[in-house]
């Protein structure tokens, strides 16, 4: 999987993602772009904002948020143990459109993201168990383990080598997705490459 660093002809990606934030939603929409245009294999990860901050001193207002994150999260690991991980890309589609456009809360968002990709209604149901706590745990561990504990999600990681993002508000589309890709190929291909930030000024823009 993401093992190594690849030198495929054809990019791969592999993109970690918790559903209920923005920011991974954006650059998701981003990369999903670019595997229009493009000759790249997109591979779709579970990582989870409440495994981040599982035992972490927050805020009343973001505990609160963090405890309802749960629900997304374990349902699309349940999907993906059922029926493998290549529903994850359409089932992240569904839930994102669902959460972040139609502003639904989150069972309305699963039951109806479920029934979009033609998923089984019960899924929903592991939203309020831990019985795949596990496997969530394992796969948002593969993604934070690129990239170190004190970044969130998207985890983006071009042919084997890990970062956080990018973050991007709006997601960039045709052309100007395509000259973010290519520089990102180029970025993650020097080894000694650790960090480019700069202060956001804008919030989320979605659509």
């Amino acid at each position: 999987m993401t093992a190594g660093v690849t030198t495929s002809t054809a990019p791969e990606v592999d993109f970690w993602f918790d559903p209920i934030c923005p920011w991974a939603w954006m650059t998701s929409r981003w990369i999903t772009d670019v595997a229009q245009q493009r000759d790249v294999t997109v591979r779709w990860h579970v990582m989870s904002l409440s495994v981040l901050n599982d035992g972490r001193d927050l805020p009343e207002s973001y505990r609160t948020m963090m405890d309802r994150a749960w629900g997304p999260v374990r349902v699309a690991i349940a999907a993906a143990e059922r029926h493998g991980d290549a529903v994850l890309g359409d089932l992240y589609t569904a839930l994102g459109t669902r959460i972040h456009l139609g502003e639904e809360e989150y069972p309305a968002a699963i039951a109806g993201a479920l029934a979009d990709v033609g998923l089984e209604a019960d899924l929903a149901e592991a939203a309020d168990s831990d019985a795949f706590d596990e496997k969530l745990r394992a796969s948002h561990a593969e993604g934070i383990g690129m990239v170190g504990e004190d970044v969130g999600t998207p985890v983006v990681a071009i042919n084997g080598r890990g970062y956080f993002g990018p973050v991007v508000t709006p997601a960039p589309k045709g052309e100007d997705a395509l000259r973010l890709f290519d520089g990102l190929v180029l970025l993650t291909s020097v080894d000694g490459l650790y960090e480019l930030k700069r202060t956001r000024t804008s919030g989320p823009i979605l659509d």
